[in-house]
């Protein structure tokens, strides 16, 4: 069969999908692959893997109506063209506008992969009037373009649930699965060193990821144990919720913060680290905290939908409130003075990653229900 899938950033095709991608293909069937922009090494890696990339104009974070709907049109011609026996959407605008484009091409068959549900859906105690309209627009959205799926893909089960109950689509059209899974062999065991406590993020700069906490916190624990590191790695980002790097810097008045900026491999720094921390607001299914605990890390993150779903409370780690920098701080804390719990809840994450979040298994599930195997 011919796969087209759509996505809002071209290196996510490799980065996030490589493997779902490659499954598809090593399956026999054949792969187009669709993200605004070119991005040449995103293109001969897709070649190498004999995938046809084809760009569009989508906006990933603009709210233009007319853009959207430019790129719906575009979108639908493109599908007119290729004729696909199958479509696949993922994150918010291509889920959402390749949804209706899928409908008006007649494609037979088109899927959605609900890998997060962006800043419109994380609760704030006193939302603007914007907000609250943009709230309504995205959810009428999503109510309209989902109905037309054959099936949605959910990376963990509130999402599921709280799509259901807002009548955003219809229970027998879900499946949930664990994320987007992890490369076991691609990320291994690294040695884990615990004479220095060394905490890492790995986060867009965005509000949501919980950045000040996280900068709160390093500045609690830096006043009692000096010899502590804390690292953010993570790019800039265009979405309303973004934290940009001066910010950052004056958040971190004391200096307590390493920004690395971006990596194009995250595998060094957290082998360099001896603890992950995410203390994001809400999240699809995390895919740094996999990747860390996929490499024998602990990992302490916040008790909300996605992040909870990686941790169980005293084997891999700790679950902290979110918005919560002196306990997030007090879960940091507990593991600089117990270093024996880093070597031991290090291990339980890989173990974990190994029995939970292996990706082969999340493909075959998706690839089962797409008809692809």
């Amino acid at each position: 069969m011919k796969v087209v899938v759509i996505a809002s950033k071209a290196r996510s095709l490799i980065n996030f999908r490589g493997p779902l991608l490659n499954a598809i293909i090593q399956s026999g069937h054949e792969v187009i692959a669709c993200a605004p922009g070119h991005d040449p090494a995103t293109t001969e890696a897709l070649q190498k893997l004999g995938i046809k990339y084809e760009p569009l104009i989508l906006d990933r974070t603009g709210l233009n109506p007319l853009s959207d709907f430019r790129a719906t049109i575009q979108i639908m011609h493109l599908l007119r063209r290729l004729q696909p026996d199958i479509t696949l959407g993922y994150t918010i605008k291509p889920v959402i506008f390749g949804s209706i484009a899928a409908r008006l091409a007649r494609v037979p068959n088109h899927f959605s992969l609900i890998t997060g549900l962006g800043f419109s859906f994380v609760d704030s105690p006193n939302p603007t009037l914007k907000k609250r309209i943009l709230n309504y627009l995205i959810r009428l959205l999503y109510r309209i373009s989902l109905s037309s799926n054959r099936a949605v893909f959910f990376q963990n089960p509130d999402d599921r649930n709280l799509f259901v109950q807002l009548g955003l689509v219809s229970s027998n059209q879900t499946v949930v699965v664990n994320g987007s899974g992890i490369d076991l062999d691609h990320f291994r065991p690294a040695p884990l060193y615990t004479e220095r406590p060394i905490f890492l993020l790995i986060a867009r700069l965005l509000k949501d990821k919980g950045i000040r906490e996280y900068i709160e916190a390093a500045q609690l624990i830096k006043r009692r144990y000096p010899e502590a590191v804390f690292l953010l790695v993570g790019p800039s980002d265009s979405n309303p919720a973004a934290i940009s790097a001066e910010e950052i810097a004056k958040l971190d008045s004391s200096g307590c913060i390493e920004y690395l900026g971006e990596v194009s491999d995250v595998r060094p720094v957290i082998a360099r680290s001896t603890i992950y921390v995410l203390p994001s607001y809400r999240e699809g299914m995390p895919r740094t905290v996999l990747e860390a605990m996929a490499m024998g890390r602990p990992i302490i993150t916040t008790d909300v939908p996605g992040c909870r779903e990686t941790v169980i409370e005293g084997y891999n780690g700790f679950l902290v409130p979110p918005r919560d920098s002196e306990t997030l701080a007090e879960a940091m804390e507990r593991l600089i003075t117990q270093p024996e719990l880093i070597l031991h809840m290090g291990k339980n994450s890989r173990e974990l990653a190994e029995e939970k979040f292996d990706v082969r298994c999340v493909n075959e599930q998706m690839m089962k229900v797409m008809g692809l195997i």
